[in-house]
């Protein structure tokens, strides 16, 4: 299979969610527990109508390049208004044209292992 052409002249519909963004967010000024801050990612996150899933390390969101950074600035925003030391940990990964990745890049581990695995 030949790759997809990067040609910036090729059109993209802009309504393909072709990124996933993995990110956590954390305030290191509030002591042991952070629940309370990050709840409030989460609400932010839930809010923003982009799919995605909750992990014990962060949360991965599906969406456009823009989309995606958009919830990653909403999120430190509003952290950082009581919060005066934050460490966010950012993971992108693209890939043109495709969209439904979140729930795909599973179904596809587990069609090759012909067996589900535990994503909860």
């Amino acid at each position: 299979m030949e790759p997809k052409s990067m040609d910036p002249a090729e059109k993209v519909d802009p309504a393909t969610r072709d990124v996933l963004l993995e990110f956590s967010m954390t305030p290191l000024d509030k002591g042991e527990s952070v629940s309370a801050f990050v709840s409030r990612s989460l609400e932010i996150i839930d809010r923003s109508g982009l799919p995605y899933r909750l992990n014990p390390m962060g949360t991965v969101v599906e969406g456009t390049w823009e989309e995606a950074l958009a919830v990653v600035t909403r999120c430190f925003e509003r952290m950082r208004t009581d919060c005066g030391r934050i460490s966010v940990s950012i993971k992108i990964d693209y890939r043109c044209g495709r969209s439904g990745r979140l729930e795909g890049k599973i179904a596809s581990l587990e069609r090759r292992l012909g067996r589900k695995l535990r994503t909860d």
